[in-house]
């Protein structure tokens, strides 16, 4: 196992068996360690003990969440306050023109690679002006196979960029030399508008589809929301995992619910690192 399988697997065990608030032991047991390592391993991955883990995952913190933050907030239009939030800055999208859009990739030169992140592997790509998919690649190959389907008629290189490593940075926080990361995408004026609107909830917090909805002035349009986030091609980038249910329930992912839930906790912690 890798260190975010044996943490994948202690949060579904935690998720599954929260009414009995399982022990530390317990857990430890349930990935095959011992209470120390098990304790140390989760430390060196998330900053913070499993307990404090628990309670950023838990119903009520995303209800304390939700009811001190909202999208709207002006904070987030007049600035952002600390280092853990500057990823929020660095990222601006592009869409592809009317041509690049309806003729899938025609002419495009796509270069490839994946790389291991802290939530697993992912397959990363660029075109010239900036990252055109980023995705979570449990599979490999299928996840060749769906970047391929979005853009099929362009040319593929495996090869690692200069744009793909800097957006990677996103991933360690090692943002002291990090230029602007560019997006290029795919998508609809709605989609883009909504997407642009996820690039403003800072690392830590999370909003609803409603709360996206009154962001880009459309009130009315939750569930177009809802799809659009669902269509989101960037993973973690575009932070379409900080988007969760009014009642504060987590909800589902595109690239896994638990993956979503060790998302969540993961930023929690690195914002409000323990002593």
């Amino acid at each position: 196992m890798t260190d975010y399988e044996r943490i994948k697997k202690a949060i579904e065990f935690i998720r599954s068996n929260f009414q009995q608030q399982p022990d530390l032991d317990a857990v430890a047991k349930e990935v095959y360690l011992s209470q120390f390592h098990f304790q140390r391993l989760f430390k060196e991955w998330a900053g913070v003990s499993p307990k404090k883990f628990l309670q950023y995952i838990s119903l009520q913190h995303a209800k304390k969440l939700l009811q001190q933050h909202t999208v709207s907030d002006a904070a987030y239009e007049t600035g952002l306050s600390g280092s853990s939030r500057l990823h929020d800055l660095f990222i601006s999208i592009e869409g592809m023109t009317p041509g690049e859009y309806k003729n899938g990739g025609e002419q495009l030169q796509i270069n490839y690679s994946f790389a291991e992140t802290p939530f697993g592997n992912i397959i990363v790509a660029s075109t010239a002006k900036g990252i055109c998919h980023l995705a979570f690649a449990d599979d490999e190959k299928e996840a060749l196979k769906q970047l391929q389907l979005q853009f099929p008629k362009a040319q593929f290189r495996q090869v690692v960029d200069t744009i793909q490593q800097n957006a990677l940075f996103i991933f360690t926080q090692d943002w002291k030399d990090l230029s602007k990361i560019k997006l290029h995408l795919k998508g609809t004026a709605f989609q883009i508008k909504v997407w642009e609107a996820l690039l403003k909830i800072p690392m830590g917090d999370v909003s609803t589809y409603s709360g996206i909805a009154n962001t880009i002035n459309n009130p009315n349009a939750s569930r177009a929301v809802g799809t659009a986030i669902g269509d989101n091609p960037v993973a973690f980038l575009i932070p379409c995992h900080r988007v969760i249910r009014s009642t504060g329930d987590f909800g589902q992912y595109h690239w896994g619910s638990v993956r979503k839930t060790a998302m969540i906790g993961w930023e929690a912690a690195k914002t409000n690192p323990e002593n």
